[in-house]
């Protein structure tokens, strides 16, 4: 990884902030790098690469809320799911819609 303190974003071309923004996404430590008050006039200068910042934050944040809102089933389902198993026989189907 490099070292990022160094970086000059007011001479840095468009290109050049593509080749570290991997890195100052892992380097982020949980904030918005479009929020970085080092960022804000290169951002500002080059909307292209605000937009790209923004559209890897969108991703980066659903894909976060894909797994935090992963839930196990309340105990009434499985309540549910037991109940209706011990209702049917081994020869009938076992209808799990209700």
């Amino acid at each position: 990884m490099s070292d990022l303190s160094n970086l000059d974003f007011n001479s840095m071309t468009p290109a050049e902030f593509e080749q570290y923004l991997p890195e100052l996404f892992a380097s982020g430590e949980g904030g918005k790098l479009s929020e970085d008050p080092r960022l804000a006039r290169f951002l500002a200068a080059n909307p292209d690469c605000a937009a790209l910042v923004s559209d890897l934050e969108t991703i980066a944040d659903t894909a976060k809320n894909l797994l935090i809102s992963e839930q196990e089933p309340s105990d009434s389902v499985w309540s549910n799911i037991a109940s209706k198993l011990q209702q049917q026989s081994d020869d009938e189907p076992v209808d799990l819609s209700e």
